[in-house]
């Protein structure tokens, strides 16, 4: 959602592109809800998920977040049945997390809906149409972050 004191693109593309970031945050805000999750939590799901046996230290780097963090996020996840937590068989003092649930089953298919149907929809694009994309795509957020500095 767009406040007051964010400038509207002038452009189509532009508007396109708000319209996508606007539209992603809300599918995921709306799975999160269902899911009684937060942000953070739903985003190390996801990590943990597509990087099975992620150590702790692994999830901490990804989100940005501190030892104490990670370890009360990762408590709240294993609470919830959402990962588990298994002992390293080399170093007991290591600790390796894994997603429990099935993030392409219901309910938790939710939290990659939106993806799932961007993907559905680049595959079926005619390569060369998505190849110019990627491109402009690439050089938009080169763009941005370089004004961004």
């Amino acid at each position: 959602m767009q406040n007051s004191s964010d400038a509207s693109p002038t452009s189509e593309l532009g508007r396109a592109l708000l319209a996508y970031d606007e539209a992603r945050r809300a599918a995921m805000a709306e799975a999160r809800r269902a899911l009684s999750l937060n942000e953070l939590d739903a985003k190390a799901l996801v990590f943990v998920a597509q990087n099975p046996g992620a150590r702790p230290s692994h999830v901490r780097d990804h989100l940005g977040i501190t030892s104490a963090g990670v370890t009360t996020l990762i408590d709240r996840l294993v609470q919830r049945g959402a990962v588990r937590r298994d002992l390293d068989e080399e170093d007991r003092r290591v600790n390796h997390i894994t997603a429990t649930v099935d993030l392409n089953s219901p309910p938790w298919c939710s939290l990659r809906g939106f993806d799932n149907g961007v993907e559905a929809a680049i595959t079926a694009m005619d390569p060369a149409e998505a190849d110019l994309i990627t491109a402009a795509l690439q050089r938009l957020t080169a763009a941005g972050t370089a004004a961004a500095r």
